[in-house]
């Protein structure tokens, strides 16, 4: 364990699952999951030994078998996170590791499982993160039954918006040219791999001249929040000429996490052509699922 590396690193949510355990053993199991996380994209192997440490310690908190299921998927071994991913739901009560169940059933092979978990909880209680990551492991599993209209299908949910980008984004594109690929639709592919491309740019920063960022307040002049809702939610970009999309009649007004839309340097829209000007917009993301 690197003595840099202190229980106080842990995020403040998860060190508050951990308080039903000792000082001493909390610490340590703080410290082993902050050590896994670091380690996690570079040493999926160390990542998993230190989330094993933790599960010894603390087999009963759901982060600890959340970060067990995460490494585990991480390494490969698919039975061994969906056995996990299973206790952590039963004991968080959580559906928001749904995406990682459905994609290590297809990782077990058996995409049929994977279709059916999928289809078993109401996406549009989800976040919309959470939504488009099952969407894109719905896809997966369709593409491994040899459904590639079906998969084109599971992707194409409200989310799937070329005029806006959030931190979802680029990875929602790039899924949906893929299965264009497998439908030798090659043109189409081209141009939703270089949104994806221009969403991560946005979304890094690298492309100021494309986008800008406006903070809303209600002391600002101008419209009142009641005049414009969908503005209250945060800062967005969008391009000037695009007018928002209408909501449906039985959508509620807070449809969506709205913690996804005002993520700081996510919300971003960018311009369907290099000549389109940004401006601002609302931000607002239905968060159902048309699939």
């Amino acid at each position: 364990m690197p003595e840099r590396i202190e229980a106080r690193d842990l995020d403040r949510g998860a060190r508050a699952e951990l308080k039903t355990l000792t000082k001493e053993n909390a610490d340590w199991v703080a410290r082993h999951l902050v050590a896994a996380a670091e380690a996690l994209e570079d040493d999926p192997a160390l990542a998993h030994r230190h989330a094993l440490s933790a599960s010894r310690r603390a087999g009963r908190i759901g982060v600890v078998r959340e970060t067990l299921a995460i490494t585990a998927y991480a390494t490969g071994d698919f039975a061994l996170a969906l056995r996990e991913l299973r206790t952590f739901r039963r004991i968080s009560g959580s559906d928001e590791q749904l995406p990682l169940m459905v994609d290590s059933e297809r990782g077990v092979g058996r995409p049929d499982r994977a279709l059916e978990l999928g289809r078993s909880v109401d996406r549009s209680t989800l976040p919309a993160s959470v939504q488009v990551a099952l969407a894109i492991a719905m896809s997966g599993a369709r593409l491994d039954l040899g459904q590639p209209e079906l998969a084109l299908a599971e992707l194409e949910i409200p989310q799937l918006d070329p005029d806006r980008a959030f931190s979802y984004s680029p990875a929602l594109f790039s899924a949906y040219a893929e299965v264009l690929d497998e439908l030798g639709r090659s043109a189409d592919s081209a141009s939703w791999r270089e949104r994806a491309q221009r969403a991560e740019a946005a979304l890094a920063g690298d492309d100021a001249d494309l986008v800008e960022v406006y903070e809303l307040d209600d002391a600002v002049d101008g419209p009142s929040a009641a005049d414009a809702p969908d503005r209250e939610a945060g800062p967005s970009m969008s391009a000037t000429d695009l007018p928002d999309e209408p909501r449906p009649a039985d959508e509620p007004a807070d449809a969506g996490d709205p913690a996804d839309a005002i993520e700081p340097d996510v919300a971003a829209i960018l311009a369907e052509t290099a000549g389109a000007e940004p401006g601002v917009t609302g931000n607002d993301e239905t968060g159902s699922d048309r699939a």
